[in-house]
C-alpha cells in the first residue's frame, strides 16, 4: 500500500510539474495594444462576431451531455483511413493538399501557402489528454516541402499548434499571417517579430505575388480561461490567374455574399463541414450550411474539410461528407472528397468515389 501511494504521489508530482512548466506556454501570450483597440470589431476588451451569436443554448448543455453517453453514433472509423504519400507535381496552376481535420496547403500561381498547420497527436493543451488523431499525419512536415506563408484562421488548438509553430518556425522562413492578436501566441513561441504579420478582417498581405486577406468569419476564440481576446477569420486567397477561399471555423451567417461579391468568384473552396450539433449553431457550420456558403462566395470546386481526422462531435464519424455530397449533387455543384495527403488539380479534380463509407 506504502508503494502505491508512494507511486501516486509522485504521479501527481509530475503533473503538477509538467502543469506549471508546460501548459502557461501552451496558453499563448496575451494579446494587447492599440491595434486590438482600434478594430471595429473589438469592443469591451472582447472581439466579437458581425451579429449577436451562442457557443450554448440555454439547453444546449444538457442535449451535449446526453450526447455523449447515450447518443449511440459511431464516432471512429472502423478502419484504418487511407492516406496518400507525397507526390511531387508541376507547380502551375492551382494545387490543394488535404492533410485532414483543416490542415491544407494551396499552391496557388507558384507560390504555395499552408493553413492551419497541426501535425500533433492531439489537438489539446496536454500531449496526454485530449482528442486524439483518428489516422496519422498523411506527410511528415519536412516532406511539406519549402512554403511562402502561414495562414492561421484563430487560435483554438486544432488550428494553432505549439509543436508544429516551433517546427516551422525552425526550419522554414514563411511568414505567418494570422488575425488580430494571435501575434502574442507566436511572439511567446520564439517566432521572430518580422515573421508576424496581424491583419484586422478587409486587411491584406501580399506574399510571393499572392494577396492574403483576411476575411469575416462568425466563430470565437481562446486557449484558456480568456475568451476572444484574439480574432478569428475566413481567408481569400488571391493569385494573379487563380482564387482561393478558406472558410476557416464559422457559423453560417449573411457575410458569405459580401466575400462573394468583393472577392469571388473562386476556384475552389475549402469549408468547415465538421463537428456540429444543435449545442453550438451559430459557430459551426453544418454541411448544407457549408454547401450555402460556398454558393455564396461563388465557389468553383468545393472542398470539404474539418472532418475526419479529430473526433470534436457527437454526429457520426462519416456524416459530414456523406450530407455534403449530397447537397452537393442537389445543386450541381462540383466537389473533390480527397484522401488525407491527396495533392488535388482543381483544374482536373478526381471523381469523388465514395473512400469513406467503407471505413463508416
Amino acid at each position: 500500500m506504502k508503494k502505491v501511494t508512494a507511486a501516486l504521489l509522485a504521479l501527481t508530482a509530475g503533473a503538477v510539474a509538467w502543469a506549471a512548466r508546460d501548459v502557461p506556454t501552451v496558453l499563448g501570450g496575451k494579446p494587447a495594444g492599440e491595434r486590438l483597440r482600434r478594430s471595429p470589431q473589438y469592443r469591451g476588451g472582447k472581439f466579437h462576431n458581425a451579429a449577436p451569436t451562442r457557443t450554448m443554448p440555454p439547453d444546449g448543455a444538457a442535449g451535449t451531455v446526453r450526447e455523449l453517453f447515450f447518443g449511440g453514433q459511431q464516432r471512429r472509423p472502423v478502419g484504418e483511413v487511407p492516406l496518400v504519400p507525397p507526390a511531387p507535381g508541376s507547380p502551375d496552376g492551382l494545387h490543394i493538399t488535404w492533410y485532414g481535420h483543416a490542415s491544407a496547403l494551396v499552391e496557388v500561381d507558384g507560390a504555395r501557402i499552408l493553413i492551419d498547420p497541426v501535425w500533433s497527436d492531439r489537438c489539446s493543451p496536454s500531449p496526454v489528454v485530449g482528442p486524439r488523431r483518428l489516422h496519422p499525419v498523411p506527410h511528415q512536415l519536412h516532406e511539406v516541402g519549402r512554403v511562402d506563408a502561414v495562414v492561421i484562421s484563430h487560435d483554438h488548438y486544432d488550428h494553432l499548434d505549439l509543436p508544429t509553430v516551433r517546427a516551422l518556425a525552425r526550419d522554414q522562413e514563411a511568414v505567418f499571417v494570422v488575425p488580430l492578436g494571435i501575434g502574442a501566441h507566436l511572439r511567446r513561441w520564439h517566432v521572430p517579430e518580422h515573421r508576424i504579420v496581424e491583419l484586422d478582417w478587409h486587411e491584406s498581405h501580399e506574399v510571393a505575388g499572392v494577396a492574403l486577406v483576411a476575411t469575416p468569419a462568425q466563430h470565437f476564440s481562446g486557449r484558456g480561461f480568456d475568451r476572444d481576446n484574439t480574432l478569428w477569420a475566413s481567408w481569400v486567397i488571391k493569385g494573379p490567374d487563380h482564387r482561393v477561399f478558406y472558410s476557416g471555423d464559422t457559423g453560417y451567417f449573411d457575410g458569405y455574399k459580401a466575400i462573394g461579391e468583393e472577392h469571388g468568384p473562386f476556384d475552389a473552396s475549402l469549408i468547415q463541414i465538421g463537428a456540429y450539433g444543435p449545442g453550438w449553431p451559430d459557430i459551426h457550420m453544418t454541411p448544407e450550411d457549408g454547401v450555402a456558403a460556398h454558393r455564396d462566395v461563388r465557389g468553383g470546386l468545393l472542398i470539404p474539410v474539418h472532418w475526419a481526422t479529430f473526433n470534436l462531435a457527437f454526429h457520426d464519424w462519416s456524416e459530414p461528407v456523406d450530407r455534403v455530397w449530397r447537397e452537393a449533387k442537389a445543386h450541381d455543384i462540383p466537389l473533390a472528397v480527397p484522401r488525407p495527403g491527396e495533392r488535388i488539380n482543381v483544374d482536373e479534380p478526381p471523381a469523388v468515389d465514395g473512400w469513406w463509407q467503407a471505413l463508416a
